[in-house]
């Protein structure tokens, strides 16, 4: 990712502001905008357990100043028609996607520099492992929302050395840095049962012959 931009996190931070309701105290949307903006992020994806909601306000926000892209991965229609009605006139700058998310995290947003992911969405630890893998080469930030009744642990077994933050309903906030080698010989496998459709994480570890 690009080095630190104080005055795109400071623009999207107040831009955020605008977009949404006043309240007392900054919140956790305002946060996320200036993150993804300081960082001068250019792909950035939601992946949402319903639909879309103030949090990717704050990548239309970080969008608007880095000039990059804002994409929110949605379940269905039907939760593509709520998150237009709740958006109003900002869903024209959003990219809506359908699908599963960790399937389209490792083909059509591969390249995403900042995922934000929802941990109230079903699976979300199989699209935690697809953002991470994305970004092994290039690098950028994981940020996962609504972690309150997240485990840390699980994070750091995918060494990804996450940075609690007690802001709204809980943050994990983790930096992939560029070109980062897992040390351990393993890689994650994601597989889903056709009967139920429920995903299943593994991680394989494999010995290192001398």
């Amino acid at each position: 990712m690009a080095s630190w931009s104080a005055e795109n996190a400071t623009e999207a931070f107040l831009r955020t502001l605008k977009m949404g309701k006043r309240r007392k105290e900054p919140n956790t949307v305002e946060f996320i905008a200036a993150l993804a903006a300081g960082n001068n992020a250019q792909l950035m994806v939601m992946a949402c357990a319903a639909t879309a909601g103030s949090a990717t306000l704050s990548l239309v926000a970080a969008a608007h100043q880095t000039g990059g892209r804002a994409v929110c991965i949605l379940r269905g229609l039907k939760e593509l028609d709520a998150s237009r009605k709740t958006m109003g006139r900002y869903a024209d700058f959003v990219e809506f996607a359908i699908g599963d998310a960790w399937i389209l995290l490792q083909n059509d947003y591969k390249f995403a520099d900042f995922v934000i992911i929802d941990c109230k969405m079903d699976g979300y630890k199989a699209v935690l492992v697809a953002a991470q893998q994305g970004m092994n080469k290039r690098g950028g930030l994981i940020v996962g929302y609504n972690t309150l009744h997240c485990s840390e642990l699980w994070w750091g077994d995918l060494n990804l050395k996450p940075h609690f933050l007690p802001i709204g309903e809980g943050l994990m906030v983790s930096k992939i840095s560029e070109n980062e080698r897992v040390k351990k010989k393993s890689h994650w496998v994601i597989e889903v049962d056709k009967c139920t459709g429920e995903e299943h994480v593994y991680r394989i570890t494999s010995t290192q012959r001398k």
